[in-house]
């Protein structure tokens, strides 16, 4: 095994991410089910976003999301996912190359239109969601770079991979190859939906091809189909080599092997919008694994990650990563 030349790559759904703030009245005026994530076409996409004309754009989707915080932490990240070449593609491989993460995957002229997700923030601080996931599902094994896969100390996977039969292929290539290659896997669970269509497969991936998982409180109650958090942490150790379990403003619980650390949630000032908030605490997490840190101290930044992304609009970070990340370095 060669040297790793990524810290960590991220493979998963390329989103455009319109951002917009409004009351629940704009809700209610556009049938817009508050705090959930919607499927919706193509039409009701374009529909939508001619609506949402002050939405601010970024490159988005929960992997890249925590590719670009741990480039903004100083970590070396590569991501991987399916565009097609029409301006939403464009601006998202442009944009997500400015975050310092490598990008690399073609845009494609045979897919359906790019991705994107209508994120209405209400002062509150509740998402509402629209997805249209468009060139998305199209994701499959040809799209995996095994040169990449190879380079990273970890790769990163997000569980709405195993919706489209394209994405389950690409999964199980790319963690071929990364064992193969004496190299690390993670995945997160991405949703408790995500986790009710798929409990059998997914506990099966943790047990035998996972070696750090992600999950809140909820998805990892329902993973177990446990009466509460006490009764899935227990089915959880042993399960696999790390478990990261975040619990809000509760923190985070860290199960591997006989060790468990319970860490507090890091203060935020005032929550505007927790778009990103699991993905950032895995990005702090796996930048601090990446690093060699112990447990407890990934724990924390991912805390500190999750505690800044949360404090304004957006899931990209704002203030200086490097200059927070040695707040808790070890």
């Amino acid at each position: 095994m060669t040297d790793a030349t990524l810290d960590v790559l991220g493979i998963g759904n390329a989103i455009v991410d319109v951002l917009v703030q409004a009351d629940d009245g704009f809700l209610d005026a556009h049938g817009l089910v508050k705090g959930a994530m919607t499927l919706i076409d193509a039409a009701r996409a374009r529909e939508l976003y001619d609506m949402l004309e002050n939405g601010i754009e970024v490159s988005g989707g929960s992997a890249a999301n925590s590719m670009a915080g741990i480039a903004a932490l100083g970590g070396r990240a590569a991501f991987i996912g399916k565009l097609r070449d029409d301006p939403l593609g464009v601006f998202f491989s442009r944009d997500i190359h400015t975050a310092g993460v490598r990008f690399t995957t073609p845009l494609s002229d045979h897919t359906a239109p790019t991705a994107r997700c209508f994120v209405i923030v209400t002062p509150d601080a509740q998402r509402t969601m629209n997805t249209y996931l468009g060139a998305c599902v199209e994701l499959g094994p040809e799209d995996v770079d095994e040169s990449l896969v190879a380079s990273a100390a970890i790769t990163y996977f997000e569980g709405y991979l195993w919706d489209p039969p394209g994405g389950k292929a690409a999964f199980r290539k790319a963690h071929e190859i990364a064992h193969a290659n004496g190299r690390r896997v993670a995945l997160t669970l991405s949703d408790p939906f995500c986790v009710e269509r798929y409990r059998d497969e997914f506990l099966d991936l943790v047990a035998d091809h996972i070696d750090i998982l992600f999950a809140n409180e909820v998805e990892t109650i329902s993973l177990y189909q446990a009466a509460d958090f006490d009764q899935a942490l227990e089915r959880v150790r042993g399960h696999c080599a790390i478990a990261a379990l975040t619990r809000g403003d509760r923190g985070s619980v860290i199960v591997a092997g006989g060790e468990i650390h319970v860490v507090p949630a890091a203060p935020v000032a005032r929550v505007v919008d927790t778009t990103g908030a699991g993905d950032l605490y895995a990005a702090g997490f796996l930048h601090g694994l990446s690093r060699g840190w112990g447990l407890a101290d990934c724990a924390r930044l991912g805390g500190v990650a999750a505690a800044e992304i949360i404090g304004h609009l957006g899931a990209r970070c704002r203030a200086d990563m490097t200059a927070l990340a040695n707040t808790v370095k070890p």
